[in-house]
């Protein structure tokens, strides 16, 4: 489960550059209660799908310097004495 915990984070983490208003890394990791180290972790993950990612240190927010979007959809089926069972979605 804790890579769907990961991809929660990236939406959350998305959602915030869009809008412009994450903050600093550190007031980010406090927001997502996550470190500031995993912070700076989920921004190199978005930019490993081509996410064009800046910091601008006097808005204190993350930004995208190009058009990007991501899309999280998950959902996991358990397949057990004839039947599914969704387990996630």
């Amino acid at each position: 489960m804790n890579s769907i915990k990961n991809l929660k984070r990236l939406e959350r983490l998305h959602g915030l550059i869009v809008s412009e208003c994450t903050g600093s890394p550190y007031e980010l990791s406090r927001r997502l209660g996550i470190s500031e180290r995993l912070v700076y972790h989920l921004v190199d993950q978005l930019k490993d799908f081509d996410a064009k990612i800046s910091y601008d240190r006097s808005r204190r927010t993350y930004f995208y310097d190009d058009n990007f979007d991501l899309e999280v959809d998950v959902s996991i089926k358990v397949f057990s004495n004839n039947q599914y069972t969704e387990v996630f979605h």
